[in-house]
């Protein structure tokens, strides 16, 4: 007791601090779990199978919903890289009479909810009928097929964006196949990377007043 009373000021301080980093240590756990849930998640993937005929599925994974701007569709070719945006395409109709209508995914996606686009080999085929390629070019040996995503995330002004590459041949073989280049879904949320998917809304609205 003699001791804790010679050496009271000391003991205090020392509980002032300890109580102060416990209260730090708890606050960023706060933060980052706002953090966390503020900040987008855009998933792409493949579904209902693995080859080429597999479904291009578009997933929000944030905690607020997502509005839907562009969805652009690269052919990158030993040569060149071809761009379309693919957000609307033309679908079929069985009935004849009727013929094709346009389908558009832009607009808004809920939180946890998905979109499935046309198959990955569709997309190919509208960038090739769109920029008048020839079929051989899926002769070519590691030919590549990125997805850009670009949406507005809750009420912030700036865009974000995601992307992911796919083979759609062995770059050992050339053949037929898809396969991601990348593990997961790349994510441009932080400052800087907005501005390059602002970059990429320009591209695709030069792209479709030149064409």
């Amino acid at each position: 007791m003699e001791w804790l009373n010679n050496n009271a000021q000391a003991i205090s301080a020392v509980t002032s601090i300890l109580t102060l980093l416990v209260w730090l240590f708890y606050a960023q756990l706060l933060y980052n779990g706002y953090v966390r849930q503020r900040r987008p998640r855009i998933i792409i993937n493949r579904g209902l199978g693995t080859g080429q005929n597999a479904l291009c599925l578009i997933s929000n994974m944030s905690s607020e919903s997502i509005y839907i701007q562009h969805v652009v569709a690269i052919l990158h070719t030993q040569e060149n890289s071809f761009m379309v945006d693919v957000a609307e395409y033309q679908e079929e109709k069985e009935d004849e009479q009727k013929g094709k209508s346009i389908r558009s995914h832009q607009g808004p996606l809920a939180s946890g909810d998905y979109l499935h686009m046309q198959r990955f080999a569709d997309i190919a085929d509208q960038i090739c009928a769109t920029w008048r390629l020839d079929n051989t070019i899926y002769d070519q040996t590691g030919l590549q097929l990125e997805l850009r995503v670009i949406a507005i995330y809750g009420s912030e002004d700036r865009p974000v964006g995601a992307s992911r590459t796919f083979y759609l041949s062995d770059p050992s073989t050339s053949e037929k196949a898809l396969i991601p280049i990348s593990v997961d879904t790349k994510r441009l949320n932080g400052r800087l990377q907005r501005r390059k998917v602002k970059r990429w809304a320009e591209e695709v609205d030069n792209l479709a007043t030149k064409r």
